[in-house]
């Protein structure tokens, strides 16, 4: 274990907290407030923080996509130049906090915000910005990441920085009231990919880490296994929590990862607009299934430590159909039947934006080809 691990995002948690945003961002600085497509005027969100920003210049931008595009953030760097924003408020879910990611970097850039996303230019520099988090799923408020599409040419990609780290975080249970089943389902999903990415790899003696990625693996299955009582204050604090602990670079620190999952998910998003994290369950179990003899060891490992499966010979591949169960239980597709032509045509298409994004060696120990994600998506697409 070899590892730098910082988490500078203060955390601010608990039913009322959007109102300490009235005191985390500057009362001399230009806010500008991002937000998707206007849920939270329906569920007092936006009411709470106009109210916390009373004493602020603050300024507003709707409209930000499920799987934000830089067609409409582009929209958003605009006004954070022509404005001098000084402090950007990300509220929403994870789409909304990357699209805000992006904005911040890209307007302290002047070329073309799509640089970064492709790897010609290097952020040294973003507008600071905060979240309020609506939806729990991705971890996107209190880590350096964001993805961002491209509509016009259907590219869906991550980018990284520092820079882009959410000063602060508002994670106030109350606020999913609102929220609809099927967005729920997806931040259970979501998170349980997350922890796999960095967890089902191979053996490495990082304790800690493991340890923490199945207690975390553990909660989802028991909430999973408990949606029915998704109304009560525990049920939320809990997903919030652990959905934010899934992404937080903590579990993740000096241990391998894998990532291949959501890199052919993406272009299932991407290609035919599937939900995030849907398309992360429709790839895993075939992906985990190809890739066994890798992973074997950790996949047994998760079948005794999470699932309480008995040593068995079959055991990795038994943990991999409880998995698939988790998924079902939740009502949640564990293959996609959802192209226009026929289903050749489906897998080259999704092939072919792997081949054109470069990702072409995927998997903590980039085995996984053109080849195998061949393999992998005629099992998954059917």
């Amino acid at each position: 274990m070899q590892f730098s691990y910082s988490n500078p995002t203060h955390i601010y948690f608990g039913q009322g907290q959007i109102n300490s945003i009235s005191s985390a961002i500057d009362s001399s600085s230009k806010v500008l407030v991002i937000y998707g497509g206007g849920s939270i005027k329906k569920n007092g969100v936006y009411d709470q923080v106009t109210q916390a920003l009373s004493n602020h210049q603050w300024f507003e931008f709707s409209g930000v996509e499920p799987n934000p595009t830089k067609e409409t953030l582009d929209k958003a760097v605009a006004m954070v130049k022509e404005h001098d924003i000084d402090f950007i408020l990300a509220v929403g879910g994870g789409s909304v906090i990357d699209g805000s990611k992006y904005v911040a970097a890209a307007a302290q850039y002047d070329g073309d915000g799509w640089d970064i996303m492709i790897g010609k230019h290097a952020v040294t520099s973003a507008t600071p910005l905060g979240a309020i988090l609506t939806l729990p799923a991705t971890g996107s408020e209190s880590n350096s990441g964001a993805v961002i599409t491209k509509a016009e040419t259907h590219d869906k990609l991550p980018f990284m920085s520092s820079h882009v780290q959410p000063v602060f975080a508002v994670m106030d249970p109350d606020v999913m009231k609102t929220l609809p089943e099927r967005q729920l389902l997806n931040g259970l999903v979501d998170a349980w990919v997350h922890v796999c990415e960095q967890y089902l790899t191979f053996d490495h003696g990082a304790m800690v880490q493991d340890g923490y990625a199945e207690a975390l693996l553990r909660n989802l299955k028991h909430l999973g296994a408990e949606f029915a009582e998704r109304d009560s204050d525990q049920w939320r604090a809990n997903l919030m929590w652990t959905a934010n602990q899934a992404l937080n670079g903590l579990i993740g620190s000096g241990v391998p990862h894998d990532w291949a999952t959501h890199m052919i998910g993406h272009e299932f998003t991407a290609l035919w607009h599937v939900d995030h994290a849907r398309s992360l369950a429709i790839v895993q179990p075939h992906l985990l299934r190809n890739q066994l003899e890798s992973k074997k060891a950790k996949l047994e490992q998760l079948g005794r430590n999470v699932f309480d499966l008995p040593a068995s010979d079959d055991l990795a591949l038994k943990t991999i159909e409880q998995i698939e169960a988790f998924y079902h239980s939740l009502g949640v597709d564990t293959t996609f039947n959802g192209y226009e032509n026929d289903k050749q045509g489906a897998v080259d298409a999704v092939i072919n934006q792997l081949e054109k994004h470069g990702m072409v060696a995927l998997g903590e120990k980039q085995a996984i080809n053109l080849e195998q994600s061949r393999q992998i998506l005629q099992q998954a697409i059917v």
